[in-house]
């Protein structure tokens, strides 16, 4: 079976998110093609890759580059670009519209696939068509952001999509909610999938232990949606409160001056290090010198980042955004608080800080055991296989 996956760029060979799935496939027996907008690393022999048009930029070699793959499509790829065509002509798509669609998926016409999986929500507008134009049945994964943030933006985005989808991915239940939410109306099945780790990787022999430093971390890209505003809010309770501690941020994203500015009004110029994106060996040191794992976003499709610290033995501190609950057995291997209160965060962390050193270590014993039984890649890839079963 030949499966096709639809993403914005080419995967890193350290971005395991989808490197681990398409490993998976390939070793159980299927072939794999990666369409992607760029292709900006290429480094490993991931599987056969195919690019689309650089569509951008100088104005005249826009157009050049568009009548080639106009004129192209439809001499070596003609069943298929007209297919596309009608379908979207039935759809009521406009003309300009028709003709750059299938420009723009010039890379996907030309591929026979037997499945044509859209990695996120959002690569699919405009394509609805693009997988029964090719004879291919039709897949989308939801996240996080093109599910629970996007649609809110534009109202009724995936309407059409919902009458030509397959089957539809989710990364927990309330993401599947969601996605009842914004118009679906149950034609094709959802199946839920979680992200899952390299247990191997993420895995500590040692037994839990609080230092006591008050150690805290969050690995996130630098985005509104991570809530790291209230999670510095909360901080500077515990400072007023006399409770030393250090907060370390790894990531990196276009909010760094405004987090940095959060910081210092909040007078935790002196608690808070960036650090920057790191590579994942740092990052498990970084993780294993800490105490407390602290992810209290305003939206979180599920985090990996979250399931890594448990693995760990870290203590987990979470809000209540989508997946999260999910992540995190409330009371069992973390603690779960309402997102976007930071007087509840604060008094959570003071409370976990406070609570005796056995409980810590049973929350700990807990996170590590059920994040190894149920969040392993190979469980995860195996659920892919099935996925793409008749």
């Amino acid at each position: 079976m030949k499966i096709g996956i639809v993403l914005p760029s080419v995967p890193a060979y350290s971005e395991t998110f989808f490197s681990n799935k398409i490993k998976g496939l390939k070793e159980h027996g299927f072939t794999v093609v990666i369409f992607a907008n760029s292709s900006k690393q290429n480094s490993y022999n991931l599987s056969k890759i195919k690019v689309a048009s650089k569509l951008t930029g100088n104005k005249f070699q826009v157009i050049l580059v568009s009548i080639y793959k106009l004129i192209h499509s439809f001499l070596f790829h003609f069943k298929n670009s007209k297919n596309l065509y009608s379908l979207d002509s039935k759809d009521g798509v406009k003309f300009p519209q028709r003709i750059k669609n299938i420009i723009s998926n010039n890379h996907i016409l030309s591929e026979p696939v037997d499945w044509l999986h859209f990695g996120f929500g959002t690569m699919v507008l405009n394509r609805e068509n693009v997988a029964k134009a090719i004879g291919a049945k039709m897949a989308v994964s939801f996240r996080g952001f093109d599910i629970g943030v996007y649609p809110i933006k534009y109202p009724n985005c995936y309407l059409k999509l919902w009458e030509k989808v397959d089957k539809i991915h989710v990364i927990s239940n309330d993401i599947k909610d969601l996605v009842y939410q914004h118009g679906f109306i149950g034609k094709a099945e959802i199946i839920k999938i979680t992200p899952a780790i390299d247990t191997t990787f993420f895995k500590s022999e040692e037994e839990y232990i609080y230092t006591n430093k008050n150690n805290f971390i969050t690995i996130a890209r630098l985005h509104w949606k991570k809530g790291l505003v209230y999670t510095f809010e909360a901080l500077a309770i515990l400072k007023k409160e006399g409770i030393p501690f250090h907060y370390t941020i790894i990531g990196d994203g276009t909010e760094l001056e405004r987090l940095k500015f959060a910081a210092h009004q909040l007078n935790l110029l002196d608690e808070v290090t960036f650090t920057g994106k790191l590579q994942h060996v740092l990052i498990k040191s970084k993780l294993k010198s800490s105490d407390l794992y602290l992810q209290y976003s305003i939206q979180e499709g599920f985090c990996n980042s979250v399931l890594e610290a448990q693995a760990l033995g870290l203590l987990c501190i979470v809000s209540t955004a989508e997946g999260l609950p999910e992540n995190i057995v409330n009371n069992e291997t973390g603690w779960v608080v309402p997102k976007c209160d930071s007087k509840e965060l604060a008094n959570k962390i003071i409370e976990v800080i406070n609570l005796p050193e056995d409980k810590k270590l049973d929350i700990a014993k807990n996170a590590k055991e059920r994040v190894s039984k149920h969040f392993t890649i190979l469980q995860q890839q195996q659920q892919f296989v099935e996925f793409y079963k008749e």
